[in-house]
């Protein structure tokens, strides 16, 4: 067992330490992976306790189990005082210490040890920029968008819709290597292609084969596969001509190759399924797409490997006729498909090539608006390449992946380097750190303040402004625990369709951009250089050096860089 003094904070632990009791339960302890029943706070019959998280409410309570709640355990929601002592002497593996609770017209709340907390998670924040544990096993992230059909994609021919999905694989690829598992994305494209150029651009580094490479021997296998498969229809029908569509894999012959799809997902009891598939025409371009799937699956155990088509909504149909296809030619990867909603550009029609160059000379503007001709540097043009790159991200990943995003794409809309505007005020943000610490860095060139001590030796009690302990408590300490949401979900049981809340990194730094420009612009941190004032200044050093390696963790996620100027 970890030693709890050691242990990470956890919320959801401490969610689950404060049920039990408040029901008066043995306490559940998690395991030393950090992975109890209280990973999953929903798992809970009802549940019992709320994490406060505005600041209104955090000036006098972090959790808070409501009178409705209380009524349903006791008498009159009269917590007898046992219970009441238990609460405020919690403690267990992960759990936040425990300063008070007291009984409000609103229901039991409880106050966490401030102190206690800003103490340890800012001698060591680093444990809380990774998932609480390593997980095990092989995705395949499967972008259709990127697949021949039967001509490469390319930046003129994506649509913003394919552009989202290509986006969303990236991100996605980064959020499960962090989490341990061995992630590989579908298709590999010819080196040095037009779409190759394009996805650097926006920092996507996709995987590449030389330009003379050939997958044949797999297509071939797949099409010996599929012609033998149990599922082949063996005669012509009128449903096989009306779903084939394009070039016939083997259109010299008298005879189609067609599938029964339906009985594949009905046959191997596999839910969520359109029932209207029914037999398809084997095409050309799907065996390519299914040889392109066996490859990226080669070196996977199958047991642990898990398929994950992110396509359009548009495109769904299509995608589950491939899953089935697969399976049909005896693939026994397990399948999920994450679908993303429609993109809406009202008054106009872009590519995604045509999209990325109106954003970039948007940022071009905004910024020659700013530095004057100095936009002309080439320190300048990378700040700009990495802010159009952020702009796109967040325009196309906060929203829920299945929910549509209307753009403004009309020319003379400008983006601004300020404001709550998605990626260019996260960057922004993080930016004014980078200059923060430089302006310390100066100052203890000059003699002027001392080098940062370490944590055991400060005294965080200094740190008494409502904007400090929202940083830490809404922010650095449930970071970890949002990392390793991807995995869990992954891992879940259940249907064809997979809702992974891929907008959760985008909207957490949107949020936590706005809670510290906010502390920021209202505290000066860098005070005077006097000796009675260093305790203070360095406990928010502390907290904002944290907070920094808090914004580069997330950023890398979606492989944003950070930058030093904005």
């Amino acid at each position: 067992m970890e030693n709890i003094e050691e242990t990470p904070f956890r919320i959801t632990h401490t969610v689950q330490a404060l049920g039990s009791a408040l029901r008066g339960e043995p306490e559940n302890v998690p395991d030393a992976n950090g992975l109890g029943s209280g990973d999953r706070i929903s798992s809970e019959p009802v549940k019992l306790w709320f994490k406060e998280s505005s600041a209104k409410n955090l000036r006098n309570r972090d959790f808070l189990s409501p009178t409705t709640v209380l009524n349903t355990l006791y008498a009159d929601g009269q917590v007898p005082p046992a219970v009441m002592v238990r609460l405020q002497s919690l403690r267990g593996t992960g759990v936040l210490p425990v300063a008070g609770g007291e009984l409000m017209g609103e229901g039991l709340r409880v106050r966490v040890d401030r102190t206690a907390a800003f103490q340890k998670v800012l001698s060591d924040s680093s444990v809380y920029l990774t998932p609480p544990c390593q997980r095990q096993g092989c995705v395949v992230l499967n972008c259709p968008a990127l697949h021949p059909k039967p001509n490469l994609p390319s930046p003129d021919t994506l649509t913003l819709g394919q552009l989202r999905t290509v986006l969303l694989t990236d991100h996605l690829g980064a959020l499960l290597r962090r989490q341990g598992f061995i992630v590989s994305c579908c298709p590999v494209l010819p080196e040095e292609s037009d779409i190759i150029v394009f996805l650097r651009l926006l920092g996507i580094d996709w995987p590449t084969v030389p330009i003379s490479w050939t997958n044949d021997e797999r297509e071939e296998n797949i099409l010996e596969a599929l012609q033998n498969s149990s599922y082949r229809e063996r005669e012509e029908t009128d449903g096989g001509r009306k779903e084939s569509e394009g070039n016939n894999m083997d259109g010299d012959k008298e005879e189609m190759l067609r599938v029964n799809l339906k009985r594949v997902f009905q046959e191997e009891q596999l839910p969520g399924y359109d029932p209207s598939l029914g037999t398809c025409t084997v095409q050309r371009d799907s065996v390519s797409h299914l040889a392109q799937l066996d490859r990226a699956t080669a070196g996977c155990t199958v047991s642990t490997a898990t398929a994950v088509h992110v396509t359009s909504c548009q495109d769904e149909f299509r995608q589950q006729q491939i899953a089935m296809l697969w399976r049909a030619s005896g693939a026994t990867v397990t399948q999920r498909h994450l679908v993303c909603g429609p993109m809406k550009t009202p008054g106009t029609h872009l590519s995604a090539a045509q999209y990325l160059q109106l954003r970039r000379v948007q940022m071009k503007e905004a910024s020659e608006i700013k530095y004057g001709e100095q936009v002309e540097d080439q320190t300048l043009d990378d700040i700009i390449k990495v802010m159009t790159s952020a702009t796109v991200r967040f325009e196309l990943l906060s929203t829920v992946h299945t929910s549509p995003v209307t753009l403004d794409v009309q020319r003379e809309g400008s983006v601004s380097t300020k404001g709550p505007r998605g990626g260019v005020f996260v960057m922004y943000n993080c930016a004014r750190l980078h200059t923060l610490f430089d302006s310390y860095e100066r100052g203890v060139e000059k003699g002027l303040y001392p080098e940062i001590p370490e944590g055991s030796q400060l005294d965080f009690s200094a740190l008494k402004e409502e904007g400090e302990w929202l940083l830490l408590f809404n922010y650095l300490i449930p970071f970890s625990e949002l990392l390793d949401q991807t995995g869990q979900t992954l891992e879940c049981d259940g249907g064809a369709r997979v809702n992974l809340k891929t907008e959760q990194i985008c909207k957490f730094l949107v949020s936590l951009s706005k809670d510290f420009s906010s502390y920021y612009n209202r505290v000066h941190v860098l005070g005077e250089p006097l000796p009675h004032l260093f305790n203070q200044m360095f406990c928010r050093l502390q907290l904002l050096r944290a907070l920094r390696e808090l914004y580069h963790s997330a950023l890398d996620t979606l492989h944003l860089p950070p930058i030093p100027q904005l």
